[in-house]
């Protein structure tokens, strides 16, 4: 009578429920950003119908930052269904394609905020500042609150690509910060047109 050995690296019954709780609190996350941006721009509104209201020119490096955003959801949207294509536990060779495009998320979301720095630096060149005139100070107000969570994500993704380097990776919240990562994308294809049609 042959004894049943239980399978090498099981996957862990609790993965599921861990990536379940981590998209619940990204979802409310989420819900908080879109409150506080939508206030963000009804004060825009209220504060057009000022005499002193003057559109300024958005910096052309935001368009070169858009793309950078833009590439870098789909670089983790590629890593996300790379692992969710797969049983687990992966293998060495199953985690090469989704460790190598958490990296480059990575490296692209570093440069986007690069890039919005040299986004501020340019506008401070043309002599506006937070408190020059309103559509400046709007502009410093929605680009430097999106970039503020933009480093939140960066913050998972550094401590996501800590877990995918393991021998045996928890992958449970690649899918909570795949939805948070895209969602920073989406409210920023929104602001960019807020910025090159009302500011």
């Amino acid at each position: 009578m042959s004894a049943a050995y239980p399978p090498i690296n099981p996957p862990l019954p609790s993965s599921g429920a861990a990536s379940r709780s981590a998209k619940s609190g990204v979802w409310v996350a989420m819900f908080a950003i879109t409150m506080t941006f939508a206030a963000f721009t009804s004060a825009m509104f209220v504060r057009q119908g000022s005499a002193d209201w003057i559109h300024i020119a958005a910096p052309p490096i935001l368009f070169a930052n858009t793309v950078l955003l833009l590439l870098s959801s789909f670089t983790l949207e590629f890593a996300r269904r790379a692992v969710r294509a797969k049983t687990q536990p992966l293998s060495a060779a199953e985690l090469r394609t989704p460790r190598i495009a958490v990296s480059f998320t990575l490296l692209l979301g570093l440069a986007f905020i690069a890039g919005q720095y040299l986004a501020w630096r340019q506008l401070a060149a043309q002599g506006f500042f937070l408190a020059s005139n309103p559509n400046s100070s709007f502009f410093y107000v929605f680009t430097g609150v999106h970039a503020l969570h933009v480093l939140g994500g960066l913050a998972a993704l550094v401590l996501l690509s800590f877990r995918i380097f393991q021998r045996n990776p928890r992958l449970a919240a690649l899918p909570g910060v795949s939805l948070y990562w895209h969602f920073m994308c989406a409210l920023w294809l929104y602001l960019l047109f807020i910025i090159c049609t009302r500011l």
